[in-house]
């Protein structure tokens, strides 16, 4: 088929509407997040406006059969040349605003690893909106290689759970019942990797009493400075294990 040319010069800008289920939650959020609110109007109809950086969002009201919890309201994606310093942004905000990354329930964000290609932060109306590298490779490794055994496999099944279906809870249980299984057998480092992810599921989980535990046990294992960055780089935020990570050699 032959393509007819194009008459329109390419001039668009393409503005992302979504729907709304609690206005005043999401002007709290937005504005909370750097955002200014370039329009707001609740009557006649609900119409709201955001800008921050070079994009911007808009709402309307949702339908009444809409349910935010459900987290399929809508969306859209936001194409960067780099993910990382979005996510900082907005972790910088949150923790002046709320005191803490919102990492559960709505609005939240979700977590970010150095060298990871996107991220999602949903609003109050379970709306998701995903930051993507631009020349994020189009097939994702997203694990589960059945060549994998004992703590490696647990591993990789607890990096699933978290990072792409999002259930703390799950991937808490599946590393501690895997480390008792296969921890024996395991290299230092995979050993190291689980304690540490295990910190840091802790402190997600609003667990802290347990943090000690898993961090003692993370203290005691002895890492070469390469090992170290290993493990660093398997939690968002390396300043979790400061306490209790080894300086290593």
């Amino acid at each position: 088929m032959t393509m007819l040319e194009n008459p329109v010069p390419p001039t668009e800008t393409v503005v992302p509407l979504l729907p709304c289920v609690d206005p005043d939650a999401t002007l709290a959020f937005w504005r909370a997040l750097g955002f200014a609110v370039t329009y707001e109007q609740k009557k006649p109809y609900l119409s709201l406006a955001f800008r921050w950086s070079g994009f911007e969002l808009q709402y309307k009201a949702a339908s009444g059969n809409v349910d935010a919890a459900l987290e399929d309201t809508g969306g859209c994606l936001v194409m960067v040349d780099d993910v990382a310093p979005y996510h900082a942004a907005f972790t910088e905000a949150m923790r002046r605003a709320y005191g803490r990354v919102l990492d559960k329930g709505l609005p939240r964000m979700t977590r970010y690893r150095p060298g990871a290609s996107r991220f999602t932060v949903l609003d109050p109306s379970g709306n998701s909106i995903v930051f993507i590298r631009r020349d994020e490779p189009t097939e994702l490794e997203y694990g589960g290689s059945k060549r994998l055994e004992g703590l490696a496999r647990v591993l990789d099944n607890a990096r699933i759970l978290r990072e792409f279906k999002t259930d703390d809870r799950a991937a808490f249980r599946a590393l501690n019942s895997g480390l008792r299984r296969h921890g024996d057998g395991a290299s230092v480092v995979q050993q190291a990797t689980a304690l540490a992810m295990l910190v840091e599921l802790c402190t997600a989980l609003d667990e802290p009493e347990r943090v000690a535990e898993f961090g003692a046990r993370l203290r005691q294992l002895a890492l070469t400075g390469q090992e170290r960055r290993e493990v660093e780089s398997a939690v968002a935020d390396p300043a979790l294990l400061t306490s209790w990570l080894p300086t290593g050699t």
